[in-house]
């Protein structure tokens, strides 16, 4: 049997391991990308490692999140994000040039390489060909170091497309539909791999909505081929001489199979307050909007943004409704204005912001409470938006747009009718405004800089190996499909501290229990404590951050149903247990402040999977599992990947 594209890649890229699904496989990496809001760490995880130079092909430095200077953290962030990418040989893309994963995609994007990110939605590289993962910042760190990175063979879900999308309905909708027919956990070890004749009509930008959003499906990644559509992209952005094609072989399988066609795909929408959410536009049609946002890594494109201007062109928005335009690149930007669609936007009554991510993560346009908000952006996790009572909805541009006029939630499909707005048929140029102005390469001499540091930016905390008892109480008990944002908020409040651990960790799962940070604190320099949780525990952001902040306040385990990819390995990263219940019925038997004992800890962990918990508060046992490989486990004996790599340094010659 012929090989899909997802093993063609991995093959290509295998270090060790067999690409059977759940072994431990290593890969050689190509690209990293890093952005500001996990960046910091992962610079100063590459002070920690002693890196004197990047080893890989390609390294970038994106400044997209924290772009609001309301004081001097952001500004004094980025001067040290500058310096480090001097001092190990980075690229440095400059505030205000763009959101890393359309900006990478237009200028370093190469088929047939691997990229590895620290941030969750780097598989949208996936759309030019590419083996593209989102990990927490330590791992991107090694990687820029010349280390393979290391995850389970996942199994490769092959989505078979046919026939065509009707008129207006575009990519974000075939991305909902998937999420609403396998919900956030549907892709838990799959990559997502899309395959089949309905492929010719997705542009690779349209593809990147997809593979951007198949991190809330929580897929390991999404591939596409590297096939006409990659080819005329990269030719539009003066690169066609990096396109490599890539293609399944035609008798290639799949471990698991789907069909789409695209012809029954209508305008869908994810209601508050999960990606998962997913109705008809239809359903919730006439329910009052006050805001809309287009933009963000989720819809990216220049046919996003000029799709929702022609939409809009010679008419008003409501009176009622705030227009968020956020552009995702500076060239974007550029190429809007030369067609004319800028004007159009800000004669609508649109509000222009900065390229960058912006209210996707919090950072400004903040809705009212309560009030509705539609957005392009691919999470509505509660309070990601900056507002604690939000109701964020997520949805296409052109049904963003059509809120936008109505002042309601409107299927665009009704806009002929409504209004007498034709399908709009917009007519992209051929070739981009390729802009590279704002990109600063590595310096040539980078022993020579010094890093820049400000006052908010403090050394990484020292991490004690693993005890082999752990008796503690349950300090935080919550549910099913807790996200990174609830454990650590995002947002203009809380994210220019990402570089002082301490004071981040002030914010840590306030968004479901305000008084955890200060309980939690308590049990710092004693016992520590426990955190236990539902299913999908961790979903959402890769940022390390969220396992972090918990073990600085003294979290040494955490009992869930299951975890998601990066946080459970961030997690082992930093030291804290991360244990699944045998029994899911034993996660209901288990109250806050319960204490829990863990015995022989260090032992078992070495010489198997099960660790049995004891309930000393009411006198029960529990069985519980870890997924851990064999280097993972060591890592985790020795209190996390920093502490086990310093451990494996030879000692000096005396």
């Amino acid at each position: 049997m012929g090989h899909n594209v997802t093993q063609k890649l991995i093959a290509a890229h295998l270090v060790s391991g067999r690409m059977t699904p759940g072994e431990e496989i290593a890969l050689r990496i190509d690209q990293t990308l890093t952005q500001d809001a996990t960046g910091t760490l992962v610079m100063l995880e590459l002070e920690a490692l002693g890196l004197d130079r990047a080893r890989t092909e390609v390294s970038v430095q994106y400044v997209d999140h924290n772009l609001l200077q309301t004081d001097s953290k952001n500004a004094e962030d980025h001067d040290f994000l500058r310096s480090a990418c001097q001092r190990f040989g980075l690229w440095y893309s400059k505030p205000g040039n763009g959101v890393s994963h359309p900006t990478h995609m237009q200028r370093f994007g190469r088929p047939g390489t691997t990229l590895v990110g620290s941030d969750s939605h780097t598989p949208a590289a996936g759309s030019l060909g590419m083996l593209a993962i989102g990990l927490g910042g330590i791992e991107v760190a090694r990687a820029i170091a010349g280390e393979p990175i290391f995850l389970r063979m996942p199994e490769v879900w092959g989505v078979r497309l046919t026939g065509t999308l009707p008129a207006w309905v575009s990519a974000k909708d075939v991305i909902l539909r998937m999420l609403r027919t396998h919900g956030v956990s549907g892709g838990v070890n799959r990559i997502i791999e899309y395959h089949g004749p309905g492929l010719a009509q997705l542009t690779a930008m349209d593809r990147h909505v997809i593979a951007n959003m198949g991190a809330e499906l929580g897929a390991t990644t999404t591939v596409f081929p590297a096939d006409d559509q990659v080819r005329t992209f990269l030719r539009a952005e003066r690169r066609e001489a990096d396109f490599v094609e890539l293609l399944a072989d035609p008798d290639a399988g799949y471990d698991v199979t789907d069909e789409i066609d695209l012809s029954t795909v209508e305008p869908l929408i994810a209601l508050p307050s999960s990606p998962g959410n997913v109705v008809p536009v239809r359903e919730v049609a006439g329910r009052e909007v006050q805001q809309v946002v287009i933009g963000s890594s989720a819809n990216p494109g220049l046919r996003d943004f000029a799709v929702a201007a022609a939409i809009v062109a010679g008419r008003q928005t409501h009176p009622r409704v705030s227009f968020d335009v956020n552009p995702s690149s500076r060239q974007i930007l550029q190429d809007l204005t030369k067609m004319g669609a800028t004007f159009a936007l800000i004669a609508a009554g649109a509000r222009l912001h900065q390229s960058g991510c912006m209210g996707c993560i919090g950072m400004g346009q903040a809705p009212a409470n309560g009030r509705n908000s539609l957005r392009t952006v691919p999470r509505n996790f509660p309070g990601r938006s900056g507002t604690r009572e939000d109701s964020v909805y997520l949805c296409s541009p052109e049904t963003a747009a059509a809120a936008a006029l109505t002042g309601q939630i409107t299927d665009p499909r009704d806009l002929p009718r409504l209004l007498g707005i034709p399908d709009p048929d917009v007519a992209l140029p051929a070739e981009s405004s390729v802009n590279t102005a704002m990109l600063e390469p590595p310096s040539l001499n980078g022993e020579r800089i010094e890093l820049v540091k400000g006052h908010n930016i403090a050394s990484l905390p020292d991490f004690t190996a693993l005890p082999d008892r752990i008796e503690a109480p349950v300090a935080l008990k919550v549910g099913d499909d807790v996200s990174t944002d609830e454990i650590l908020p995002a947002g203009a409040r809380v994210l220019p501290y990402r570089s002082n651990i301490p004071k981040l960790a002030e914010f840590t799962f306030t968004q479901l229990d305000e008084s955890y940070p200060r309980r939690a604190l308590a049990t710092k320099d004693s016992s520590g404590h426990i955190v236990v949780g539902g299913a999908n525990y961790g979903q959402g952001s890769s940022r390390e951050h969220a396992a972090i902040t918990p073990r600085y306040l003294g979290v040494r385990t955490i009992l869930a149903v299951s975890f998601t990819r990066i946080h459970w390995q961030n997690l082992a990263n930093f030291g804290v247990l991360a244990l699944e219940f045998t029994d899911r019925a034993d996660y209901d038997l288990i109250e806050p402040d319960d204490v829990l004992l863990l015995e022989d800890v260090r032992h078992a962990i070495s010489h198997g999977t099960e660790v049995m918990v004891r309930n000393v508060t009411r006198d029960q046992t529990y069985a519980t599992r870890h997924r851990l490989s064999d280097r993972q486990v060591a890592m985790l004996l020795a209190g996390g990947l920093i502490p086990w790599l310093r451990d494996q340094q030879p000692t000096p010659a005396t």
